[in-house]
């Protein structure tokens, strides 16, 4: 059966969810991205709770996302995470192809100091 692009990244985020968990030590990065902004946070499955989020919307209005935009979110959510006393964490790419966006995200994570 042919999926259609949204139910087939749903099956690959199921997929890899499965396999990843966060904690209060090494939370989850998770990843959502829209047409017009895109969305970090550092979750603790374990009890429930999001650490720290940083958006493109905190950067400004703007109608679209670039990769610079897209590194700049990682960068300040770095600095969030490392205030919050953490320093490692667990990638989730949420079923996106880790290209583009998604890669300049976590460049930029990373150039702030988190570790994955």
């Amino acid at each position: 059966m042919a999926l259609d692009k949204a139910s087939r990244r749903l099956r690959i985020r199921r997929g890899i969810r499965n396999k990843i968990n966060g904690t209060s030590d090494r939370p989850r990065l998770s990843v959502f991205k829209s047409n017009t902004t895109i969305y970090a946070q550092l979750i603790d499955d374990i009890n429930g709770v999001t650490i720290s989020a940083s958006s493109s919307k905190e950067l400004g209005e703007a109608k679209t996302v670039t990769i610079e935009k897209s590194k700049e979110v990682g960068k300040k959510l770095a600095e969030k995470a490392i205030a919050n006393g953490v320093e490692s964490v667990v990638f989730d790419r949420s079923g996106y192809v880790f290209h583009g966006k998604l890669k300049a995200l976590a460049e930029g994570a990373r150039e702030g100091g988190l570790k994955f």
